[in-house]
């Protein structure tokens, strides 16, 4: 094991230290790069010039040398966002985006660009103008989307931390399928600048990083603040069987034995509460969100649309245009509803439990699950756990529990307006009451350095 093999927080302390070159962990970065990305296509670009002037230029802080990569979503000073399409509505292009300027400013190095599902616009990442990012436990399933290529680098070990996005869930599904930590930050909270969708009120940046404390690290750095460690003892635990039930029979055992864990480790509380119109909040957060991509839209846009835009999206594309006002603002009365439903519920408990999605990563061919309520496509179920925390804005992770027949399973905490800490500092309890036996599983393609083919 090298040291690209080992959390964030430990690559970060040994190159502060000394133990360790940041020159000769960057060069082992890109060869890692060029041997394991093949079967998962997680990074679609490197640029070995600009990142070794990146640590060139690096100041001494807290992520000094450390390598990591960063979602198609964001521009860089010589490259701009190409969001995993082949075109956008919004004219972009290369700049000192608020994600790649949080990065330069800790010392951190950005490795390469990670793939993303075509125009954000799904939870499995199975469409992409660069071709679809895999899954590192399996390459025939779905890494998540549509921060892809985050959750897939960060589980292949390709690198020990990613930036990602998250706008109905888009960093906790992949974190959920590729069994790594994904935290949602508070709305606001994390750097945004030089997004295309200038006036979203549910996209953040995030972190994706292979434990809790490597999100602390990272998440820091994209707030500009640092998410102080504090003691989660006594924790008030609320679940929600209206979510929980309708999860595949092994997710939710393993989030229930995972909520157990925590109990006992913190000398927590665990209660069943009520959100009435929970059900509600996945589609209202994708009305509120489609009305957002709409910036920019016009009809002749819409006609001129490449014809190597998917059909999907192309279909999605010209349906908004037609979606009648009166929906949105009902998806926006959803939106204050909840929001009164959250202050009274955050009253009585610290945090919100349920599966991050209810069944673990499909095929990338056909992305359906099955469950208590029969098959469905996972990206008409996943909202129904991930759409919430965008919809509020409040701060949500997703943290490895468990397997199913050999691929991940995510639990997902959501807490109060700002409490990323608190989050963080639950991920960690759950870590150490299971004694790390999920967040240091090593994936099938991470045991091997050689190029590999995928599956499919």
């Amino acid at each position: 094991m090298t040291l690209l093999d080992r959390p964030l927080a430990e690559q970060a302390s040994a190159i502060a230290s000394g133990e360790a070159d940041a020159a000769e962990l960057l060069d082992e970065t890109l060869t890692r790069i060029e041997g394991r990305n093949p079967a998962v296509n997680a990074v679609v670009e490197t640029f070995p010039d600009h990142s070794r002037e990146m640590l060139e230029a690096a100041p001494e802080g807290p992520m000094h040398g450390v390598p990591v990569v960063i979602k198609d979503e964001w521009a860089l000073p010589w490259r701009a966002q190409r969001f995993g399409a082949v075109e956008l509505f919004s004219a972009v292009g290369p700049g000192e985006s608020g994600p790649y300027r949080a990065l330069r400013d800790v010392g951190a190095v950005i490795a390469g660009v990670a793939n993303m599902h075509e125009w954000g616009a799904s939870s499995t990442g199975n469409v992409s103008v660069y071709g679809p990012a895999r899954n590192p436990w399996d390459t025939d399933r779905c890494p998540g989307g549509s921060s892809s290529g985050s959750g897939a680098a960060v589980g292949a070990r390709i690198v020990a931390g990613a930036v990602g996005a998250d706008g109905i869930g888009s960093i906790r599904y992949p974190a959920a399928y590729c069994g790594v930590t994904g935290l949602k930050p508070t709305f606001g909270r994390s750097a945004m600048q030089g997004h295309h969708l200038e006036g979203s009120q549910m996209i953040v940046s995030g972190p994706l990083c292979s434990d809790a404390e490597g999100c602390r690290l990272l998440g820091s750095a994209l707030f500009g603040e640092q998410l102080e460690r504090g003691d989660p003892s006594g924790l008030r635990i609320g679940t929600v069987a209206a979510i929980a039930d309708d999860s595949a029979e092994p997710v939710r055992a393993a989030c229930e034995e995972a909520i157990e864990a925590l109990r006992d480790e913190t000398g927590a509380s665990v209660r069943e509460i009520e959100l009435p119109g929970v059900e509600l909040s996945g589609l209202a957060a994708v009305l509120v969100a489609t009305s957002e991509g709409l910036n920019g839209v016009t009809p002749s846009k819409l006609n001129e649309m490449s014809p190597e835009i998917g059909p999907i999206n192309r279909g999605i594309a010209k349906y908004r245009m037609l979606m009648p006002g009166s929906v949105l603002e009902r998806g926006r009365a959803i939106r204050t509803m909840m929001r009164r439903t959250l202050a009274a519920a955050f009253a009585d408990v610290d945090l919100i439990a349920w599966p991050t999605v209810p069944a673990v990563a499909p095929p990338l061919t056909e992305p359906m699950v099955e469950l208590p309520s029969g098959v469905h496509t996972a990206d008409a179920v996943n909202p129904r756990g991930g759409g919430l925390a965008n919809l509020i804005g409040i701060p949500a992770v997703s943290v490895p529990v468990g397997f199913d027949d050999g691929l991940p399973i995510g639990l997902q905490l959501q807490a109060p307006w700002g409490a990323d800490a608190l989050l963080l500092d639950a991920a960690e309890a759950i870590e150490r009451a299971t004694e790390r036996r999920f967040v240091d599983a090593v994936a099938p393609v991470a045991q091997s350095t050689e190029a590999q083919a995928p599956h499919s």
